[in-house]
């Protein structure tokens, strides 16, 4: 595979969140053993935005979200990365022949998802900075 533009770079912060895929009927097991046997901190998912179940967590200055999924060619499983200029990194990648995905909206990111050249599926998320207090509760996922 031969890339087209290897001069610009991306910009990145830090690992935003790794997602797993439990099957349904062990989401609560899965629940329990990530919040109460390796004791991560359970918190507010913003269920309205996804149309299957699942739980997140705070891992250190990233997360770890559990979703469901039934063996499926698609997967939810991926790893989020947190980038500084959300729409460079798009054209980066586009100009370069990647294909982009759009994702649900979350109140306060912006992302899109990719598959890299092997087929593992990457998000990239920019966290939009709220300036007034009205929109600090969006920054709670």
């Amino acid at each position: 595979m031969k890339f087209l533009s290897q001069q610009m770079s991306i910009t990145f912060k830090r690992i935003n969140h790794f997602h797993i895929c439990i099957p349904p009927e062990k989401l609560e097991d899965a629940r329990n053993f990530y919040g109460d046997i390796i004791g991560l901190e359970l918190i507010e998912r913003p269920d309205h935005v996804f149309d299957s179940q699942g739980y997140w967590f705070n891992i250190g200055d990233a997360q770890l979200h559990l979703g469901v999924e039934e063996a499926s060619p698609y997967t939810d499983r991926h790893t989020a990365l947190e980038v500084t200029d959300i729409l460079s990194a798009r054209k980066h990648l586009e100009t370069n022949g990647i294909e982009i995905s759009p994702q649900h909206k979350v109140p306060g990111w912006e992302r899109f998802s990719f598959l890299d050249p092997f087929g593992n599926r990457m998000e990239l998320i920019q966290i939009n900075e709220c300036i007034s207090a009205a929109c600090s509760n969006e920054h709670q996922y």
